[in-house]
């Protein structure tokens, strides 16, 4: 057991923080309170200090492509096929990445990790905290969305041979998506007589849970019109879908508001090194946070070091973010965003002891993490 007394509590879902304290009891929050006690329980004295619910990170690509591999020893992005949605995380990450430990230690414990933006349809994401030696031991939840990717990155990566246009892009997707579907309709229609059913398609398999509303297209899509072009293809073919990256999304605000959507928005430190990222600026997730728009901010990490993660938010906040919306939005928010929210994200008894204790606040380079707890287990 643990017990973290007196600290300043950021849950995540009330607005003003409280002095309370925190009883961890089999990696679970047990109980919040003031005065709490438990017998042989490990105490921490926080008084001073702000604790936070360990941040979330909604899109990366940490495990697949980590620190100091360069491009030979990438596994993020397949190069031989633009539509892949067979492929999935979990077989590419490496949990001994010295990348995890440097998220783990910045508070960051738990994120959505997953192929890249080089296709049309990528793979399956997951969802994983950085603390372990075997990845099949640090899943929260797999898959948890199917990578889709609209803009220059398919074009660039594909030009000599596939696509060379947006049109190709979405006709892909749009193709693969009628396959599956009719290749799903076989399926149930064949029923438990295995004679009728269709030959064996990996690929459109493995979109039958998207089909299914099971899990979301997670969409990369920084320019505008890409942007609408995911909705439009999302509500084609009836699915659920979130948007990743969204540089352009301060341009089209009324339109998400109405579509009501989850938008990941990142990663913005750093030069706009692509046409498509010319608009970027760190006052987009204010703005939509402001309008009424479900916001999480990303590091897209390796574009951006996962352990900048709660900088990232401060940088959106100097642009105008207003502060508990920045909390939100590295906290809740992703977690919300990729469907572990009942687990991760927020300081709630009965979620998972995932605690930051700090001295200061996360938001600028003078706070300094004191304690981070995975599970309950300081790391």
């Amino acid at each position: 057991m643990l017990l973290i007394k007196n600290g300043t509590l950021h849950t995540a879902v009330a607005k003003e923080p409280v002095v309370a304290d925190i009883l961890v009891d089999g990696g679970k929050i047990a109980k919040i309170g003031t005065n709490l006690s438990a017998d042989g329980a490990e105490v921490i004295d926080a008084s001073g200090m702000n604790v936070y619910p360990g941040f979330v990170e909604a899109h990366c690509h940490i495990g697949l492509d980590g620190y100091g591999i360069g491009y030979e020893g990438q596994d993020y992005n397949e190069l031989n096929d633009p539509v892949t949605p067979h492929l999935r995380a979990i077989d590419g990450i490496n949990p001994l990445d010295p990348c995890m430990t440097m998220a783990a230690k910045a508070g960051v414990t738990c994120m959505a990790t997953g192929p890249g933006s080089s296709n049309a349809l990528g793979g399956t994401f997951i969802a994983i905290k950085p603390h372990g030696k075997r990845v099949d031991n640090m899943i929260v939840k797999n898959p948890i969305a199917m990578k889709c990717a609209f803009g220059e990155n398919p074009k660039r990566c594909y030009r000599t041979g596939t696509i060379t246009s947006r049109m190709t892009t979405a006709a892909l997707i749009r193709e693969a998506l009628k396959k599956a579907s009719i290749y799903k309709a076989k399926v149930e229609a064949a029923g438990d007589d295995a004679s009728k059913l269709p030959a064996y398609d990996q690929k459109s398999e493995a979109l039958i849970p998207v089909l299914n509303k099971e899990i979301p297209l997670k969409a990369h899509a920084h320019q505008a019109n890409d942007l609408c072009t995911a909705l439009r293809i999302a509500k084609e073919f009836d699915l659920n879908i979130t948007l990743e990256h969204v540089t352009e999304g301060h341009l089209i605000t009324e339109e998400l508001v109405k579509e009501n959507v989850p938008l990941a928005v990142g990663p913005t430190l750093g030069h706009a090194t692509k046409f498509e990222l010319q608009n970027k600026t760190w006052e987009t997730p204010g703005i939509l946070a402001k309008a009424g728009c479900h916001v999480s901010i990303i590091t897209d990490a390796p574009v951006i070091p996962l352990h900048y993660l709660p900088l990232c938010a401060g940088m959106a906040m100097k642009a105008g973010m207003d502060e508990y919306d920045a909390l939100r939005a590295i906290t809740i928010n992703p977690a919300e965003h990729i469907g572990i929210a009942d687990r991760v994200g927020s300081l709630e008894e009965g979620k998972d002891a995932d605690i930051v204790v700090m001295d200061g606040t996360p938001f600028t380079v003078e706070g300094t993490v004191k304690h981070v707890f995975i599970n309950g287990e300081e790391v």
